[in-house]
């Protein structure tokens, strides 16, 4: 059976060249690189050499590029860091409606130790207008943070015009771009930000490593304690074969990012005329302009987007309704709700994103696949055809 695999904002296969690269600090050059004996050094140089590659691809400097375990981690050591830091100045962060939950539950765990949390609205294609964060702002904000794509339906924020409402202000600004690492050009001094979170798997780089810019000049406390490892920023022995797959999987997206934008978007693109002309009754969620290469966020009308994963499953495609991160969760989707999709719509919600392995053929299969499905499941549904989707 034929394996298509269209789930890449959840995480993407290793590349070859990445996971070669990183082999030799399994093997050969295993050391603790806080050691000063040979095989420290060698995986030391590994470690400086990867922060490079990550500094370049978003136009960073290297000693502002922090390694962690994820970008859940990142996120957490941002928000908890400036409360702490600025706790005396002020207690008040704005952030949206539809980020993360590895943003929204660190908020939450904010208010119940006496922050006050300003969710911003979207519109109906997720972005957040410049006005409406003008609007949040008070004496007392002191960190503002707004994803740079967003992980279900893809749009991509006007991170630039946000982060300058931000800095007329004199607040600190962060932007998840977990889902815009690799996928949208970014070059931080051009954008004005002060931190930015980022991840290794959602680049074709190995799960478990991630990375905290964090502009020159800005020091916030450390959220680990213990070595003084990453320049005593980040305490714990790194994880130094991660950490070089990171790098290279950075260095290839630099190299690639025009035609991976490319490749992504014709096939992406291609994807909805195939079911926009094959499969009635859907309804397409997010920006048609300035949204992520790879993402298409679809709703099925009368059945559930769930049935529709698990049978695709059974034709070897790989989908997923909304966030890996809370795929088990019954809650519908915080996104959708916030972009006015009605519940009997999101409970249809089907999430596709292509990547760099992904081919014409493997689109054509989809989609086959989906229209039986479909099919096969408004067949079953008891609502079909009735008024109010």
């Amino acid at each position: 059976m034929r394996q298509v695999y269209l789930d890449y904002s959840a995480t993407t296969p290793v590349k070859e060249d990445v996971w070669k690269a990183m082999l030799p600090y399994y093997t050969d050059f295993y050391g603790n690189p806080s050691s000063l004996y040979s095989v420290g050094l060698e995986a030391k140089a590994g470690l400086d050499k990867a922060r490079g590659q990550v500094a370049d691809l978003i136009n960073a400097e290297p000693r502002e590029i922090t390694f962690t375990s994820c970008g859940t981690e990142a996120d957490n050591w941002v928000l908890e860091g400036v409360a702490d830091k600025l706790k005396e100045k002020g207690k008040h962060i704005i952030t949206s409606k539809i980020e993360h939950h590895a943003i929204l539950h660190t908020c939450e765990y904010l208010e119940k130790h006496g922050f006050e949390v300003t969710y911003l609205d979207v519109d109906s294609e997720g972005f957040v207008k410049p006005e409406v964060l003008e609007d949040a702002i008070r004496d007392d904000t002191i960190l503002i943070s707004i994803m740079m794509v967003n992980n279900e339906i893809g749009t991509v924020e006007p991170i630039k015009e946000l982060a300058a409402v931000a800095k007329k202000h004199k607040i600190y600004f962060h932007t998840d771009a977990v889902q815009g690492l690799g996928n949208v050009p970014i070059d931080v001094k051009d954008l004005g930000i002060d931190f930015m979170s980022m991840s290794a798997h959602k680049i074709y780089g190995p799960k478990g490593v991630g990375a905290l810019y964090t502009r020159k000049g800005i020091k916030i406390p450390n959220f680990m304690h213990g070595g003084a490892q990453e320049t005593k920023r980040r305490a714990g022995t790194e994880n130094v074969a991660g950490i070089v797959g990171f790098g290279k999987a950075a260095e290839l997206a630099h190299a690639n990012l025009e035609h991976h934008r490319a490749h992504c978007s014709e096939l992406r693109d291609y994807l909805r005329k195939e079911i926009e002309e094959k499969i009635s009754g859907i309804q397409v969620n997010g920006p048609r302009d300035h949204r992520h290469p790879g993402n298409l966020n679809v709703c099925f009308d009368y059945i559930e987007g769930e049935s529709i994963l698990l049978m695709l499953d059974g034709f070897g495609v790989a989908v997923s309704t909304g966030s890996a991160c809370s795929s088990k969760s019954l809650v519908p989707s915080h996104v959708l709700e916030a972009i006015g999709v009605s519940i009997t719509k999101m409970n249809g919600a089907v999430r596709f994103t292509v990547g760099d392995f992904t081919t014409k053929e493997d689109i054509d299969y989809t989609v086959d696949a989906l229209k039986t499905v479909v099919e096969k499941l408004r067949e079953w549904s008891p609502v079909t055809g009735q008024e109010g989707w």
